[in-house]
Formats: C-alpha cells, sequence, structure tokens
C-alpha cells in the first residue's frame, strides 16, 4: 500500500534522504511515478529530463512544499530550497534578507555571502540586484541555513562561469561536511561521482 511521505527532519542521524514509489500528479494528469532513490551523507544527485516532466515538483515534494500523489519518502536532517522563488525581501538590504532566513534555520549569513561572494553586495537593496546577482542570492540563503540536504532547481541560471565554479566549489565543501545536495538542471555543472535520475513522461 502506498503512503504518503514521512519526514524526519530533525533526526539526529546522518543525512539521509529515502524515496520509495514516489508519484506525483497535478491537475489531475499523472506527471511522474514509481520514483525511487536512497542518497547517504556525501552523495549528490543530478535529476534530468525534458520540460514539464516534473524535476521542479520532485524537489517541491521532497521540500514538503507540495504532496505527493503517492510513495513513501524518509529524510533525516533539515532540508533547504532553492528554486525560481527568491524568497528574499526584495526591499531589505541582501545581508539583512539572508540574516532573517539565517537566524530561523539557526544558521550563519557569512557562510552564505562568502560561498557565492556577495560580501561586496551585502548593504545593496536585493530589488537593485541583476539576475545572476538574485540566482547567486538564493544560493547563499540555502548555503547559510545549515541544512545537511540542499534542493537546487536549475542553480546555475544566469550565472557566469566564476560563480557556477563557487556554486561547484560550494556543493563540493557540504558533501565533503557530510551533505546531501539534490540538483535538477538542464545544464552541465560538474558534481563528481553524483548519481543520476532521468524522469520520463507518463504515459
Amino acid at each position: 500500500m502506498c503512503e504518503t511521505g514521512e519526514h524526519d527532519t530533525r533526526s539526529n542521524m546522518a543525512a539521509r534522504l529515502k524515496l520509495q514509489a514516489l508519484s506525483c500528479a497535478r491537475g489531475g494528469r499523472m506527471i511522474f511515478a514509481a520514483v525511487g532513490f536512497t542518497l547517504e551523507a556525501g552523495d549528490a544527485l543530478l535529476v534530468r529530463g525534458p520540460n514539464g516532466v516534473g524535476k521542479s515538483s520532485l524537489l517541491r515534494i521532497i521540500a514538503g512544499l507540495l504532496p505527493p500523489h503517492s510513495g513513501h519518502m524518509e529524510i533525516a536532517g533539515q532540508v533547504a530550497l532553492a528554486d525560481r522563488m527568491l524568497a528574499l525581501d526584495i526591499n531589505m538590504p541582501l545581508a539583512k534578507a539572508l540574516a532573517f532566513w539565517a537566524s530561523m534555520d539557526g544558521g550563519d549569513t557569512n557562510l552564505g555571502l562568502v560561498a557565492m561572494d556577495l560580501g561586496p553586495l551585502s548593504a545593496v537593496p536585493v530589488r537593485m540586484l541583476s539576475s545572476g546577482q538574485r540566482q547567486r542570492s538564493a544560493l547563499a540563503r540555502v548555503i547559510a541555513s545549515n541544512a545537511e540536504i540542499w534542493l537546487l532547481d536549475e542553480p546555475s541560471n544566469a550565472m557566469d562561469t566564476a560563480s557556477i565554479k563557487q556554486l561547484e566549489s560550494a556543493i563540493s565543501a557540504h558533501r565533503a561536511s557530510g551533505g546531501i545536495v539534490v540538483i535538477a538542471t538542464h545544464n552541465d555543472i560538474h558534481v563528481p561521482d553524483a548519481h543520476v535520475l532521468e524522469l520520463t513522461p507518463c504515459a
């Protein structure tokens, strides 16, 4: 029998993410079905597939923002999501906007600012940032959260080569510390030894 996802995001166990027979339906239409994988501390997963196949929906289900149609989900560790929703107050200076979430999550604003080289922009209102700078800011929010599991939806969009290298370094450091990273992307991101999940459209 299929069960809905059960979260244990405050567990003292090492980071772990396990999905069993997970399915997603939107608007009465099945988007994907029977998705399953297990990730342990230090693992990374690249989620690939054509537009509309459910990559973003999968990440939002793991984050607890969408209910699965069926299946079972086990999570050990806190989860942080970076997607096309910036989730930062656009009228606040960047550092203060990041600090709001870092204080909520028990994290460290400086971790994100340093990792994505945003220190020089810390006093700039979020609304004045370029598309690439906003993307780096969304990633900095995740890094600053101190979450064990990062969910990154098209994280390299609008970013230049140097910024992508910074992202790759941040991912590598997070994995080395025992974190887990799940990345939905069409673009090439260098993530050594990453598992790959190819989502395919439901018939």
